[in-house]
Formats: structure tokens, sequence, C-alpha cells
């Protein structure tokens, strides 16, 4: 059953990173692959994990993943991160100048976020991977959209971290946003900020994004896995292809839009 909040209020565009937005491997695997090269992750952290994953092998791969961050555990708070960029930096970030370690975006992603931009609707990340990755991520889309003098607020909901003393313990601090969690915190948003589903989008990749995009009026399957252009096309969604290579255009007026973009989501 959908669940839509039937009642006005500003539209939203609500999209799903690893996939969707950005090409692979997964913002976490490569996380994952730096820590392990900086040998950042302490050797027991693999039985640690192997122990835990074990433990919830009935419930499938892709949720083990999901759920299981204790490679992480003491893993220090601000090792938790892929990219370099910071409040400091001016830098504008051209697609043919990426510094390492920072996510492409689709150049059609980006296009269609910029509509949104323009239209007025509310930009939210809704995404299984750790939220400090996310708020990296919103951060090089802000300036993706700044390069086009587009400044806009990026809402994230993503999956939190439990921390003490400013080391990762390996656990979640309340649910992990994957699968059903998605919708739900999709809800919760649109409860507080007085979103109208009925009129807002969504845009996910995988099976497991098939309860966002139905918590939406107007969802959408992006470079969708075979199960999800399958739920697609029974559903009558409309399916994206943002994976085809396509060139993006560059808009030099919006430098000056770039200070004020990374202050929106740094805060």
């Amino acid at each position: 059953m959908t669940h839509v909040i039937e009642r006005r209020g500003q539209v939203a565009a609500f999209f799903d990173l690893d996939g969707t937005l950005i090409p692979g491997p997964s913002l976490e695997q490569r996380l994952f692959r730096k820590l392990r090269h900086q040998r950042a992750i302490p050797a027991q952290n693999y039985f640690f994990w192997l122990a835990h994953a074990v433990r919830r092998m009935p419930l499938g791969i892709a949720t083990i993943a999901h759920l299981n961050k204790m490679y992480l555990r003491g893993v220090s708070v601000a090792s938790v991160s892929i990219t370099e960029i910071t409040e400091h930096q001016t830098a504008v970030l051209q697609p043919s100048s990426l510094q390492a370690g920072v996510p492409a975006i689709f150049p059609a992603a980006i296009e269609r976020v910029a509509w949104h931009v323009r239209q007025g609707h509310a930009i939210v990340l809704v995404s299984g991977t750790l939220a400090t990755l996310a708020r990296e991520a919103a951060l090089v889309l802000a300036l993706r959209l700044a390069l086009r003098g587009l400044t806009t607020s990026i809402a994230v909901c993503a999956t939190q971290l439990e921390e003490v003393h400013r080391r990762c313990t390996g656990r979640i601090a309340g649910e992990a946003i994957f699968a059903q969690g998605k919708a739900r915190a999709i809800w919760s948003l649109s409860n507080q900020a007085r979103f109208d589903l009925a009129r807002s989008f969504a845009y996910g990749d995988s099976a497991n994004d098939r309860w966002m995009l139905g918590a939406v009026g107007r969802p959408a399957a992006v470079n969708p896995s075979k199960e999800l252009e399958r739920i697609a096309r029974l559903l009558d969604w409309p399916v994206l292809r943002w994976n085809e290579a396509r060139s993006e255009p560059r808009d030099a007026s919006g430098s000056a839009a770039i200070a004020t973009a990374q202050q929106e989501i740094l805060g």
C-alpha cells in the first residue's frame, strides 16, 4: 500500500545516491578502500564484522552491508571521509579536474537536480550510505549547482554512526536508512517540513528503493536494476538512464555562488 500525505505544501525531490546520482563503486566501498590502504582499520575489526555478519546471514547480503559497520569500530570519526573538501576551500570542482576521492555525479543527474531547484523544489538526498559521506556528496552537488548560478539547501537523510569520544563504535545510531527505512525517513521529514508527497518526486536505482519511490506521487526508476525495472514497468513508473555518457554544460556565472553553497551544506 502506498502511503501519501494528502495535503498541499512544498514539493520535494528525493534522490538516492549510489547508482542514482553517483556511479559506482559506492561511497562506502571507496571509504573502505581508503581506510584499508591507510591501514586505519584495526585487524580485529574484520573478525567483529564477520561475527556480526554470520548472526545476520538470514537477512541477506544487502541488508548485512547496510546494518553491519563493525569494520569501523574504534576508527576516528574524522577518518570517515573520502574527500578533501572543507569549508575553507573555494576552488571550483570542474568535471575535467576533479580532486582525488571527490565523487563524480552523472551529468544528467545534475541537470535534473538543477531543474528541480529552478522549480523551487526542496532537494533531499536519501541514502543508506553513512551520513558523513552523504553530506560530502551533498557539498559536491551544491558546488556543481553553483557553477550554474544556482544556490540551494540540500537536506540529507542517511545512516548515522554511533560514536563515543569522537570514535566510531561500529554500531548504527537509530535506524539504517535502507529499504522501508527510506520511506519512513521521508514520511518523518515530510511531517516536519510539510512536504506535499502527492506532488513530490523520488529517484532510485535499486529494488530496495521501491518503498521510497512508492511514498511519492512522482517516482522514477533511474539506471534501474533488473528487479526495479520490472517493478517500474508493472507500476507504470518512468525509467530513466542517467548512466549514459553525456557532456556537462558549464556556467561560469555560478562561481560567485560557491561560498554560499558551501555554507548551506556545512552549516
